[in-house]
């Protein structure tokens, strides 16, 4: 494994609050604070001039659809799909194909990892047996098999009575809790959010009361049992609302919010165009704008990208039948960066703050530093660079997204996981 000389970087590692023009060094596949004279003869250097060198950015929310849903996505792409976006450590969802609710599951998924991944892919496992909401997994066995969280992500634990038992026991075994806030009950056939729009559309609304229901539930259920609850993908102002007082009471709640839910809202579904329909929907710029406020203000916690490739053939359907999700990896960077720091002034260290240390202290990762003897994650990205990102060349299985097209703003130039380069110059980098 070669030294590693990054020069001339804009350095921001918000873990050290350091935001200045320096240099990074890597040997053996960690940060180390300086190089002697030789070393530096003999390390392979990197010219960063006018790119920003970061954490490897951190996502606690993806599905890669491995186990049993390999036409959408796989361990192999999506990692690609990572790599292309500057990420470097992923956390994947439960909802496989059997659902990854068993210790023999887990292995499976973690041997696709060691076999095929080319960034850090960590696995969580499921709270309910077949992601059913009637009865536990077994919640020890998955930690020791080595999941970092346990979520019925895609279906929410309906029973109040169910979802006690499951904080006590993650609690027990020192395991987050990240929960997909819906009350099914007020959701049934709902295919966008309620309002005007879908009023206008003719299609089935969902009301943001289905999240906020769910969010007050975890935040007592929070208070009531000590449990960390981490809440996936925030969408209605309301639930932020909710978020930012339980927080001030010292709740132990965490929240997350979406590059997609920042950037669109349910006007944008005036063509049916099933690339927006996604779960929790998109709903109004009252909405958008409290995601926002959420951000700055620290109720919400990091940014995740709920990355969830389809096929054409299951997405090219009438509205009410596609599948909710939509592609957000490689996309991630260069949206948030437009929402928050062209459009609203955000400091682009707090951006950074939002995509690599903050995920990593949700789950207690070791991630999302630069820190001399932490593992050498890094990623390069230049924040002005203008590029047309195309779906179908991108990295996934899969092609739906909303941005296929689109010029965006920002980019990710090289991807270091381990002190290995893993993608640059637009290409994924194997062994």
């Amino acid at each position: 494994m070669p030294t590693l000389w990054i020069k001339n970087a804009r350095v921001i590692d918000p873990a050290a609050k350091r935001d200045r023009r320096g240099d990074v060094f890597i040997v053996d596949g960690k940060f180390v604070t300086s190089l002697s004279a030789a070393a530096k003869k003999r390390a392979k250097k990197i010219d960063a001039t006018g790119l920003v060198a970061c954490p490897g950015l951190v996502d606690i929310h993806v599905h890669f659809r491995e186990p049993g849903q390999t036409h959408k996505e796989t361990i192999a792409t999506g990692s690609h799909c990572a790599a292309a976006g500057g990420f470097t450590t992923v956390v994947c969802m439960p909802n496989t194909s059997p659902p990854a609710d068993n210790a023999g599951t887990i292995q499976f998924i973690k041997d696709a990892v060691e076999r095929d991944a080319v960034v850090k892919v960590l696995p969580t496992g499921c709270i309910t047996v077949g992601m059913k909401g009637h009865a536990l997994a077994p919640i020890g066995s998955l930690k020791r098999a080595g999941v970092v969280a346990i979520t019925d992500d895609g279906d929410c634990v309906q029973s109040n009575e169910l979802m006690r038992r499951a904080l006590e026991y993650a609690k027990m075994f020192n395991l987050p809790i990240m929960d997909h806030c819906q009350d099914a009950s007020m959701t049934q056939g709902a295919v966008m959010n309620e309002g005007i729009m879908s009023t206008r559309l003719g299609l089935r609304g969902w009301p943001h009361g289905a999240e906020d229901l769910i969010v007050s539930r975890n935040v007592i259920l929070s208070a009531y049992t000590g449990a960390h609850i981490h809440l996936q993908h925030i969408s209605s102002a309301y639930s932020v609302q909710i978020i930012r007082r339980a927080k001030r009471r010292g709740i132990r709640i965490t929240a997350e919010a979406t590059p997609h839910h920042i950037a669109l809202t349910d006007a944008l579904l005036a063509g049916y165009d099933t690339n927006f329909k996604m779960n929790p929907p998109l709903r109004t710029e009252a909405d958008r704008k409290e995601i926002i406020r959420g951000l700055r203000d620290g109720t919400l916690d990091c940014i995740s990208t709920d990355h969830a490739p389809h096929t054409d053939y299951e997405k090219d359907k009438e509205f009410d039948f596609a599948p909710n999700g939509i592609l957000g990896l490689e996309t991630s960077l260069a949206v948030s960066l437009g929402v928050l720091v062209r459009q609203n002034k955000f400091k682009l260290a707090h951006v950074v703050d939002l995509m690599t240390r903050q995920p990593a202290r949700i789950l207690g990762l070791p991630a999302g530093t630069l820190a001399p003897g932490a593992a050498a994650d890094v990623c390069l990205f230049d924040p002005s660079e203008k590029w047309r990102y195309d779906a179908r060349t991108g990295f996934s299985k899969s092609r739906n997204s909303p941005w296929s097209g689109q010029i965006l703003t920002g980019r990710a130039k090289t991807t270091i996981v381990d002190g290995r380069v893993v993608f640059d110059g637009g290409k994924i980098i194997a062994d």
